[in-house]
């Protein structure tokens, strides 16, 4: 069986090693994500250059992902690492303060305009929500609070709002720094933090393609602000994020499941990609088997539709990084036993079509579900026409024929896709067919007499030009 549900998983210090790496790869990781908030740019590029290298040797086309840091708020640094707040406790946090001037009264704070962001009676969550502190006033550039919910706080742990409302624009001096790296190493896939609205998406496209980037760009949803506006933002965005960590800090974790769903369901309604993120299997970073909670996590995001899941410390710093691979691609297969049985899809049934290449892909599918077809072959340029098949629920595989690498790492991302290396090399009908035919036999996806359909355009080498749709069985040429 193959597992539909894609696997993104973040490089590390633990993943750095090849043969590591590929033993990851041969486990099923289909992205690897490349955090721009740790680790150098030497490093990155290093990480880079490894993936594509072990990929390579492989057999395997793998998409790379780069995640910009974002506005992440942070405290400065104290000067003994670390402070011990107890409930009661007077607090400030200042971003007048210097670097490594904090201590038990204060602390500095990386973001100049916090005092401007927050009033009287307004709840702050630090270190992922673990503490709490309530406003009292605010004096200048001091926001004076006592302490709701303590412990230990230590250098550069986050601050969120509770509800959301944090001003701080989603893309830095760094981020854009980080953007012409990513366009210099020809990323798959862009990441954008701390998404607030569409203009984000668009700004981070357009300094993409401005540094000579042609990578997809993914809208991580972890602000409450940006759920007022989710639909404009799954349509200026090419994949969504389910970033959960800040998201469920900001809005509460009793809203977020229900959330997830929400936006699962809204980005494949919208023909997007969608990717479900943070603290999957996050007890492997120190344990060999994920807790039940973990699986059930894992098992109820691919039954809702989700294209990925991810891994994120797990797989960078942990000590399992390939049998947390592993572990994820059975729960993934599991689930996806389960998603199918509940009956044909209706999506986009009463839909009206903009494109031929689109009405063609839909016809696809609701043929291929109501015929015994063993698989679905789609010669395409950019993998459009594959990513609207895979919004359709189906356990029939589809394999992208394409001649191009980046298409084949791009569709690494979509559910139920998988790349094929195939250029056309001629024009008769026929010869074109047995050398399908032949693809697929030699990579052993299909037997003899198997029913397959497959699409492609008139116009071979054009992008979104796929027109006709075939019927075929399998048979050996010559």
């Amino acid at each position: 069986m193959l597992r539909r549900t894609k696997i993104v998983a973040t490089l590390g210090p633990a993943s750095d090693d090849p043969k590591r790496l590929r033993e990851m790869i041969n486990a099923g990781l289909d992205v690897a994500r490349l955090n721009f908030s740790h680790g150098n740019e030497a490093e990155l590029r290093t990480r880079a250059k490894l993936i594509r290298n072990t990929a390579r040797e492989c057999g395997r086309d793998i998409g790379i992902m780069g995640d910009l840091q974002g506005p992440k708020i942070r405290v400065r640094r104290f000067l003994d690492s670390s402070v011990i707040l107890n409930d009661g406790d007077a607090f400030f946090l200042d971003s007048g303060l210097g670097e490594m001037e904090g201590n038990k009264a204060g602390v500095g704070v990386a973001y100049e305009r916090l005092h401007e962001d927050v009033q009287q009676g307004d709840i702050l969550l630090l270190n992922d929500g673990q503490m709490m502190l309530k406003v009292d006033r605010v004096d200048g550039s001091r926001v004076h609070t006592t302490v709701v919910q303590g412990g230990v706080l230590s250098d550069h742990k986050g601050i969120n709002r509770q509800g959301g409302g944090l001003s701080a624009p989603a893309l830095t001096d760094k981020d854009r720094s980080d953007i012409r790296i990513a366009a210099d190493l020809q990323l798959d896939f862009l990441a954008v933090s701390f998404v607030r609205a569409a203009d984000d998406v668009e700004e981070a496209r357009k300094l993409l393609r401005a540094a000579g980037g042609h990578g997809l760009i993914v809208a991580k949803i972890e602000r409450t602000e940006a759920l007022e506006c989710i639909d404009s933002i799954i349509d200026a965005a090419d994949v969504i994020m389910v970033a959960r960590g800040d998201l469920g800090v900001e809005m509460g974790y009793a809203e977020l499941t229900g959330m997830q769903k929400q936006i699962i369901r809204r980005t494949r309604h919208h023909n997007k990609v969608v990717i479900t993120a943070t603290q999957m299997m996050e007890s492997m970073i120190n344990n060999p088997i994920p807790t039940r909670a973990e699986v059930s996590d894992v098992a109820n995001a691919v039954m809702d539709g989700t294209d990925a899941v991810m891994l994120s410390a797990e797989t960078a710093v942990g000590k399992y990084p390939v049998a947390v691979i592993s572990a994820m691609s059975d729960v993934c297969k599991g689930a996806e036993k389960h998603s199918l049985a509940r009956g044909r899809t209706s999506h986009r049934l009463d839909d009206q079509f903009q494109t031929v290449d689109e009405a063609i892909a839909m016809a696809v599918m609701y043929t291929a579900n109501h015929l015994a077809v063993k698989a679905i072959i789609a010669l395409t340029e950019s993998g459009a026409t594959t990513l609207w098949m895979s919004r359709i629920r189906s356990d029939i595989p589809i394999y992208a024929f394409t001649p191009h690498e980046t298409t084949s790492r791009r569709v690494c991302l979509y559910r139920g896709v998988y790349p094929v290396a195939f250029r056309i090399e001629h024009t008769d009908p026929r010869q074109l067919t047995e050398d399908i035919f032949s693809t697929l036999l030699q990579y052993k996806l299909v037997e003899e007499g198997d029913l397959v359909i497959f699409t492609k355009g008139d116009l071979s080498g054009v992008s979104g030009s796929t027109n006709g749709m075939k019927i075929l069985s399998v048979y050996k040429p010559g």
